[in-house]
C-alpha cells in the first residue's frame, strides 16, 4: 500500500513534465502584412519559443514549406527558409522568390500539435509599361500643346506626375484611368513652351518606394513656316500624312477648277459667236428694211391703213350739179352792177377769168414711211 502511494507522485511528475513540454513552445510573434512587386521577393518571419518540433508555412490554405530543427522540407523551389536565434527564441523566415500576382493572399505560420497560428496578408502589385506615344516632340514657340503619357497594365493604377525641364509660360496636367481599360491610366500635360528641353513622365506605385519614368526631348521652333526646314527638326508622322492628304485634295480641286473653266470658256465662246451672227442678221434685216422704205417712198406707196370714203364721195357728187348751178347764178349777179364801169375802163383783152368752185371736201391721202 505504501509502495503504491509512493508511485503516485512519480506519475504526477511525469504528467506535469509532459504538460510542461507540450506547452513550453508557442508562437511569440507572427508574420506581418507585406506588399511587394510582381517578380520580386517576399519575406515573412515567425518567432517561436524554444522546444518546437515542426513549423509549417501555408499560402491560401496550402502548406508550401515545412521546417524541422535540423533542416527544412522544401516542396517548391520558389519557397525557401532561413533560421535565426534571438534572445533564446527561434525565428523562422519564409522567402517567396519571383512573386506572382496569384501569390497574393493569406500567409499562415503554425506549429505541429498546436491550435495556435499566426497569419498575415500578401499584396502583389504589378508595374506595367509607361510610355509617351509621340516620342520626341517638335512644337511651336508660345503656342499651347498637349503631351500624353500612358501607363498600361498597372495594378493598382499609379500616381502620375511630370518633371518639366523646359521654360514654359504656363502648364497643367490631368490624370485618370482609361475608360476602356481599368488597368491603364493616362495623363495629359498641357503647356506653352518657350525653349528647348526635356519632359519626364513619372509613375509612382502606391504603398511602395517604386516608380518608373520616361523622358522625351522637346524642340521648340519659331512660328514661321521656314523654320521647319532647319537641321535637327522633323515633322511627326501624323503631320506628314495630313500634309500629303491635303496636297492630294488640293491637286484634285485644281483639276476640277480647270475643267470647269474650260467648259465655261467654250460655252461663252459659242454664245459670243451666236450673238455675233445674230447681230449680223439683224443688221442685214435692218438694211433690207431701210432699202425697202426708200423704194416705197420714191414710188409713193400708199398707206395700207387708209380706207377710202367712197360712199361719202358719191353722196357729195350727187349734190354737185345743184351747187355748181347756184354758184354760177350768184357770180352772175355780182358782176352785173359793175358792167358799166367795166366798159369805161377796159382791162386787158383776153385776160382769163378764174373762178373756184368748191364742189366737195378734198380727200387727203397720207403716205407713211416705214
Amino acid at each position: 500500500m505504501d509502495s503504491s502511494w509512493k508511485g503516485i507522485p512519480a506519475v504526477l511528475v511525469v504528467l506535469a513534465g509532459l504538460a510542461a513540454s507540450g506547452s513550453s513552445y508557442q508562437i511569440i510573434e507572427g508574420p506581418k502584412n507585406a506588399t511587394v512587386l510582381e517578380g520580386s521577393e517576399a519575406r515573412f518571419n515567425c518567432t517561436v519559443s524554444q522546444g518546437w518540433r515542426l513549423i509549417m508555412w501555408s499560402l491560401n490554405g496550402t502548406v508550401v514549406l515545412s521546417i524541422t530543427p535540423t533542416e527544412p522540407i522544401i516542396t517548391n523551389d520558389r519557397f525557401t527558409s532561413a533560421s535565426y536565434e534571438e534572445g533564446g527564441n527561434s525565428i523562422s523566415e519564409m522567402i517567396i522568390h519571383d512573386v506572382q500576382l496569384g501569390d497574393a493572399g493569406i500567409i499562415k505560420c503554425s506549429l505541429q500539435n498546436s491550435d495556435r497560428d499566426a497569419s498575415a496578408f500578401l499584396s502583389v502589385q504589378v508595374m506595367g509599361e509607361l510610355l509617351i506615344p509621340r516620342g520626341n516632340l517638335v512644337v511651336t514657340e508660345d503656342e499651347p500643346c498637349n503631351v500624353t503619357c500612358c501607363a498600361l497594365g498597372w495594378i493598382p493604377l499609379p500616381d502620375i506626375s511630370w518633371n518639366i525641364g523646359v521654360l514654359v509660360s504656363q502648364s497643367s496636367h490631368y490624370s485618370g484611368p482609361e475608360p476602356n481599360n481599368l488597368q491603364s491610366a493616362v495623363s495629359v500635360l498641357t503647356l506653352t513652351p518657350q525653349g528647348n528641353g526635356t519632359l519626364t513622365c513619372v509613375a509612382n506605385m502606391k504603398g511602395l518606394l517604386a516608380h518608373k519614368s520616361v523622358t522625351v526631348n522637346l524642340t521648340v521652333v519659331q512660328p514661321s513656316m521656314g523654320s521647319i526646314d532647319k537641321p535637327g527638326t522633323s515633322l511627326p508622322t501624323w503631320a506628314i500624312v495630313l500634309l500629303a492628304v491635303s496636297l492630294s485634295l488640293l491637286l484634285i480641286l485644281i483639276i476640277i477648277l480647270i475643267i470647269i473653266f474650260c467648259c465655261c470658256y467654250v460655252s461663252g465662246k459659242e454664245k459670243k459667236e451666236s450673238s455675233y451672227q445674230s447681230q449680223i442678221r439683224n443688221s442685214a434685216s435692218m438694211k433690207t428694211n431701210k432699202e425697202t422704205s426708200e423704194i416705197n417712198l420714191k414710188s409713193g406707196s400708199e398707206n395700207s391703213a387708209y380706207s377710202p370714203d367712197e360712199p361719202r364721195t358719191a353722196k357729195l357728187a350727187s349734190l354737185s350739179p345743184e351747187s355748181s348751178e347756184s354758184s354760177a347764178l350768184e357770180q352772175h349777179r355780182n358782176r352785173q352792177p359793175h358792167q358799166g364801169h367795166d366798159h369805161q375802163r377796159p382791162g386787158p383783152v383776153g385776160r382769163p377769168q378764174v373762178s373756184f368752185i368748191m364742189t366737195s371736201p378734198r380727200t387727203v391721202r397720207n403716205v407713211t414711211l416705214v
